[in-house]
């Protein structure tokens, strides 16, 4: 009797361990990942699978505070110099060993993933000078002066095998050589359509609830809201705003709302005498005047666009980081809606009469962004200027904004550093090598780059914040660009599954766990 029961409950024990290894998970996400290259192209979807599979020496957990990753201690033995102790045991999804080699080897490798992206990871590694392999588990790296956001930027850093090197990102988007030491080892790749994991049993941390995940793209609302309806997916990321009570109100699916950093913005072209799309009577660029850049930022109904477009999902902005991130300044007002100032700062810039504008802005990369933009060019066209949208695929129009083809777009950018200066930095630096990488306006001042490289230097956090605030104040100033709103974040999921939001957006596997557990 006794052995009848031991058996029945290993055959239970059996089964139960067969359920949860045989575990799939399939995922609708709103926007596909370009690249394989997990140093290639700092964007929000190529950034967020890239954490499926790679690690970083240290990561970033849930609310974007730093934690150990590949390296479980460091210090600064001076001022110049960092050295991290590695985590023992560690394989590369290929079951070849981590080592201090494969760090160096990664951070060199930044410079040769940077070519031809359209907004690169090198300003992430610009402060190292130098990496040097003390032993397998020990790595020091001396940077070019006090860097102390180091390890914020470390975070973004993928760490490949040392082989990887000089390994081209065009044979990692062709599916070989996609190696690294995540939760989740790669399988496949269709650009536009899924993306393919498996778990990775031997990873260092907690092991994955799934044995395989399935990311499958539908950059049409309705079709990603129409999927986790019929059951076609496990879960859904950006749940347009429309459909958040119906998905809450069906008793089989949960939804997650959860705050993000995420700011929607305006760039405008800043730097040309002649723009392509913007023009007043004599031809020439109105975008240059901060009169003019102000009285669009007075002309947009922020509050408006939050409560009547976005269904309430965000939260109007005025500055690049919301309340409680480091370098958030307290004193700079979200400018209000007033047309009546707007027409008078156009007048005073010399155009009474407005001019001429297109607007270009995506239409399947954003919660609402392409009724974002038709509700912006509405509210222009009213102050007098005579705006006509044009939106585009994703994926033609972040490359052609890149190429600075238009005179006006509208964009999303989430802190990817967890403080100020790491959107400040991609968005408002002056354009150059291993700078301003999404600077699309080509905003540049002097007095705004010399704050922001003073914080990147100083070590003392309270003088670090206040060196990013009055580089805020100052983009914000001259509107380098016009913030609108921060975003919310929702995700629905059958109610099987539960999820640990991340402020960042991002949605990973990982996180992901059956309900209960």
């Amino acid at each position: 009797m006794k052995q009848a029961i031991l058996a029945a409950a290993v055959a239970a024990l059996i089964s139960t361990t067969a359920g949860v290894e045989a575990a799939d998970l399939t995922i609708g996400l709103a926007a596909s990942p370009t690249s394989m290259d997990p140093q290639f192209y700092v964007v929000g979807p190529n950034s967020a699978m890239a954490r499926n599979i790679f690690d970083g020496l240290v990561n970033q957990d849930k609310n974007q505070q730093i934690q150990p990753a590949l390296a479980v201690s460091w210090k600064t033995t001076d001022d110049l110099t960092w050295e991290f102790k590695l985590r023992e045991g560690v394989k590369f999804h290929d079951g070849s060993d981590f080592t201090a080699e494969d760090v160096a080897a990664s951070i060199k490798r930044v410079e040769l993933a940077s070519k031809n992206s359209p907004s690169s990871f090198l300003p992430y590694v610009a402060d190292i000078e130098s990496v040097e392999v003390v032993d397998p588990l020990t790595v020091r790296i001396k940077t070019k002066q006090p860097a102390a956001l180091l390890l914020n930027n470390l975070s973004r850093i993928a760490m490949m095998p040392a082989e990887l090197e000089d390994v081209p990102t065009d044979t990692l988007n062709q599916g070989k050589d996609v190696i690294g030491t995540g939760p989740f080892k790669f399988v496949s790749w269709q650009p536009e359509n899924r993306v393919v994991l498996e778990r990775n049993d031997q990873y260092w941390g907690e092991p994955a609830a799934w044995d395989q995940v399935t990311f499958r793209v539908f950059t049409n609302p309705s079709a990603r809201v129409a999927a986790i309806r019929s059951g076609d997916v496990d879960m859904i990321e950006a749940v347009p705003t429309a459909d958040l009570d119906t998905l809450k109100n069906q008793s089989d699916i949960d939804v997650v709302t959860h705050s993000s950093n995420r700011v929607m913005y305006l760039h405008l072209d800043q730097d040309r005498d002649q723009s392509p799309f913007a023009k007043g009577r004599d031809g020439s660029n109105p975008l240059k005047k901060a009169e003019v850049r102000r009285a669009i930022s007075l002309a947009i109904n922020r509050e408006a666009l939050v409560d009547r477009i976005m269904d309430g999902q965000g939260v109007p902005a005025g500055q690049l980081v919301p309340e409680g991130y480091f370098g958030y300044a307290p004193d700079i007002a979200v400018d209000p809606y007033d047309p009546n100032e707007a027409k008078k700062l156009l007048a005073d810039a010399g155009y009474p009469s407005g001019f001429s504008l297109t607007f270009h802005a995506s239409n399947d990369r954003y919660p609402n962004d392409s009724l974002v933009a038709q509700a912006i060019g509405q509210l222009l066209t009213r102050v007098g200027i005579k705006t006509e949208i044009v939106t585009l695929p994703a994926s033609v129009y972040f490359s052609r904004a890149s190429k600075l083809e238009f005179s006006m777009i509208m964009g999303g950018a989430a802190v990817e550093t967890g403080e100020a200066s790491g959107v400040l930095g991609p968005l408002l630096e002056t354009y150059g090598p291993g700078a301003g990488q999404g600077n699309r306006g080509r905003y540049s001042s002097p007095e705004f780059d010399a704050a922001l490289q003073k914080a990147r230097l100083t070590v003392d956090e309270g003088a670090r914040q206040a060196l990013l605030q009055d580089a805020m104040r100052i983009a914000m100033k001259d509107l380098g660009v016009i913030p609108l709103f921060f975003l919310a974040n929702s995700w629905a999921m059958k109610d099987a599954f539960q999820l640990t939001p991340r402020t960042d957006g991002y949605t990973l596997a990982y996180d992901v766990k059956p309900a209960g557990q």
